[in-house]
């Protein structure tokens, strides 16, 4: 997926945690994060933390990649 925007990203996390069955109270335990933070991430909100979004991504076994325009 190409991600265009913060909302690209939160909208794949909720989806993910989502099918993983988790609440969001269980969800932020299991990635060592706050419920307002992963609340806050999954809404989009813009001044999230870079770090603990990444921690986010991988504990729900997602990847985040970067690419130079046209090679991929």
């Amino acid at each position: 997926m190409e991600i265009q925007s913060l909302k690209d990203i939160s909208s794949q996390i909720r989806a993910r945690r989502k099918s993983l069955g988790f609440t969001q109270a269980e969800c932020a335990a299991f990635c060592g994060v706050g419920v307002r933070f992963l609340s806050e991430l999954e809404n989009g909100k813009e001044s999230i933390h870079l770090g603990k979004t990444l921690q986010v991504l991988k504990m729900l076994g997602l990847k985040l990649q970067l690419f130079e325009n046209g090679a991929e």
